[in-house]
């Protein structure tokens, strides 16, 4: 991935991104909120020789300097831990005090810091000093050679603890902004970490990769999509307006056959191409072509419930000979479209769709009708979609915007290809919009839900 590929990442899945960044921080801020203050205090002590002259004065202080490291590790010994408890009359387990002392050695020098801390100031404060003190009588005890009396080695306590009311830990702003870089780290990972696994299919460049067939149409999901076709078609939503940009492009599609036959299909069930398919042939019945839809998915029937229509009759009816293809077909509300609903559910729809009754029924309707639009089943489960292109002019694969994976898409092809079939294009379906408006000036004029106003209407409300 190039980085311009990262910041559209970052782009895309920015929820992923924002919600990472906030768990990090509400975490740190409730971990802060819920931690005790603890309050540090620290003594520093002064280690040095016996030694008088200059020469004995230089090897006595790299002497000290060798062994101030071990008095360092003498901090957090168990019997340092337990004088220091007896001296201040603490009941604690000496392990415990031994967690709460730290030593350090001053760089270049033989100064040797203590640092306590505890959630008491003052407590802080007293267990420095009294590790400082003991501290100074174990190094006079362990340094004096036996049978003498003074120490090769000792140590003075140079700075006495003090209280300090400011707590070390925790530090909210510290803690906030670490939580925030780290929880921005984590969420730019999580989403390329998702880009990368997601397969599915998102816009025009992932189809590219796996055809050449044109894109043509985006439809973006919208609320109004739940309403009657016949209801939201004829306002100016961007729903009806991406159907109607749809429409266009199909006229450009086999412009030699006057009378045309479209198969809309897709790779698996969900995609929407039923919805896409009733919408695509109102739309052109709206635009005065004569527009018949035939319901060809024998298994899965839905555009009778979806148009309110009567299913008891349809293509299941005609093909069987039971009743006349003009006599099956209904019109749909007040429009000009006919619908051949699905008909009983047949045991061998396979059989049906690619019988000779299903070649002349379409025969039949190229006569009377501009356009032919076959709601087939999906590709992948059963072969009748791409047996259906072979008599049409073509199929027009549906596509759910980051749902339909390329694999499925890739395959849906392969299965139009093997019967030599024509794949006339793509529809997205469910792409989301980019804006809360309508877009490039959808509704100029007028509304989302209303139509047009008359010159008449606008003088009036002028007055």
């Amino acid at each position: 991935m190039e980085l311009k590929d990262y910041w559209t990442t970052v782009r895309r899945r920015w929820r992923w991104v924002a919600s990472c960044l906030l768990l990090a921080v509400a975490a740190a801020a409730a971990l802060t909120w819920a931690a005790t203050p603890q309050y540090s205090s620290s003594t520093r002590l002064f280690i040095s020789t016996s030694q008088s002259d200059e020469s004995s004065a230089y090897t006595g202080n790299l002497f000290a300097t060798q062994r101030v490291t071990s008095y360092a590790d003498l901090v957090t010994s168990r019997q340092l831990a337990e004088r220091v408890a007896d001296d201040l009359g603490l009941t604690t387990d000496s392990r415990l005090l031994t967690g709460q002392v730290s030593a350090a050695v001053v760089p270049e020098t033989v100064m040797l810091e203590i640092t306590a801390t505890d959630p008491d100031p003052q407590r802080a404060a007293d267990i420095a000093q009294t590790y400082g003190e003991q501290l100074t009588e174990l190094i006079d005890e362990l340094e004096t050679p036996q049978g003498k009396r003074d120490a090769v080695v000792k140590a003075t306590m140079v700075d006495a603890a003090e209280a300090n009311g400011d707590p070390v830990s925790p530090q909210p702003l510290r803690n906030l902004a670490l939580a925030g870089v780290l929880g921005l780290l984590l969420g730019v990972g999580v989403a390329v970490a998702r880009e990368l696994l997601d397969t599915s299919v998102k816009g025009a460049e992932d189809v590219t990769e796996i055809t050449d067939a044109p894109i043509l149409g985006n439809i973006f999901t919208d609320p109004d999509a739940k309403r009657a076709p016949a209801e939201v078609l004829a306002t100016a939503t961007p729903w009806a307006e991406s159907f109607r940009v749809l429409r266009t492009n199909m006229q450009y599609v086999e412009v030699d056959h006057e009378q045309k036959v479209f198969v809309v299909t897709s790779s698996l069930p969900g995609e929407g191409k039923s919805t896409t398919a009733v919408n695509l042939a109102l739309t052109m019945s709206q635009a005065g072509h004569r527009v018949a839809l035939v319901e060809c998915d024998l298994r899965r029937p839905l555009i009778a419930d979806r148009l309110e229509l009567d299913g008891a009759v349809g293509t299941t009816s005609v093909l069987i000979g039971k009743i006349d293809a003009r006599d099956a077909l209904q019109p749909y509300a007040d429009t000009s479209l006919d619908v051949l609903a699905c008909g009983p559910i047949p045991p061998n729809p396979s059989e049906l769709l690619q019988s000779q009754a299903m070649e002349k029924l379409l025969v039949d309707l190229r006569s009377d009708y501009d356009v032919i639009i076959l709601d087939a089943p999906p590709l992948l489960p059963v072969t009748d979609a791409a047996l259906l292109a072979t008599r049409a002019d073509g199929a027009v694969v549906v596509v759910r915007h980051g749902r339909t994976t390329r694999d499925q898409l890739s395959h849906a092809v392969e299965r139009l290809e093997a019967v030599d079939a024509k794949l006339l294009g793509m529809v997205i379906n469910m792409t989301p919009a980019k804006k809360a408006g309508s877009g490039y000036g959808y509704g100029y004029g007028y509304g989302p839900t209303h139509e047009a106003e008359t010159p008449e209407a606008g003088r009036r409300r002028r007055r």
